[in-house]
């Protein structure tokens, strides 16, 4: 049985605002899923981006704006939204206090593409990264 202990696992700032912490990836020797946390501050957030996999977005603590293809919606504390794999989409913190949020992607590596980005971007792709 492995444990992860969480309070171990470093932070980074992935874009200006934008704390992440993985907790579970390809690096902690995970087979099929991606797991990490983010806390975002007011104003911030992502760009509209797409990954190859579906992914569960839920807002531990906040208020964030976050679009789907061509929705927006609010979305806050205790909720979830599902983003089909190829899908558009991105989020922004709307509230006055840090967002925390946690994102699960079904890989377990972080793959992504951004609007007006050709390269495709992945984090946490093997043990040795």
């Amino acid at each position: 049985m492995q444990i992860i202990d969480h309070n171990l696992q470093p932070t980074e700032e992935w874009r200006p605002g934008v704390l992440t912490r993985m907790r579970v990836s390809a690096v902690t020797e995970a087979a099929t899923l991606c797991i990490f946390e983010q806390w975002v501050a007011p104003g911030s957030g992502t760009r509209t981006h797409t990954h190859p996999v579906e992914e569960v977005l839920t807002v531990l603590e906040g208020q964030a704006e976050l679009w789907l293809d061509d929705e927006r919606e609010t979305v806050s504390t205790g909720q979830s939204v599902i983003v089909p794999a190829g899908s558009w989409h991105g989020f922004r913190n709307t509230g006055s206090a840090t967002l925390h949020m946690q994102a699960i992607l079904a890989a377990p590596t972080f793959e992504a593409s951004f609007e007006g980005q050709p390269e495709v971007t992945r984090h946490w792709a093997t043990a040795k990264a």
